[in-house]
């Protein structure tokens, strides 16, 4: 877990907002496999990797801020 406290929060926090809402049109692709999963139609390999690249940067900045919350 020392890893994810060298990161640096504003840095992390940019990534994963650029990371999580790209492409910024027509929708982020995030919303869009996070509406598919929820509906049951996220079956495709790239869809799922898709998913998973998106929602990284942001699962890494809500899994660092829990962690200075609660060692605070």
């Amino acid at each position: 877990m020392s890893l994810i406290d060298k990161i640096p929060l504003v840095q992390l926090a940019i990534g994963a907002l650029l990371l999580g809402l790209a492409p910024f049109f027509p929708e982020p692709h995030l919303i869009e496999k996070l509406r598919m999963l929820f509906n049951g139609t996220l079956t495709q390999a790239i869809d799922i990797f898709d998913l998973l690249l998106h929602a990284a940067l942001p699962i890494l900045l809500i899994v660092k801020l829990l962690r200075m919350y609660f060692t605070a």
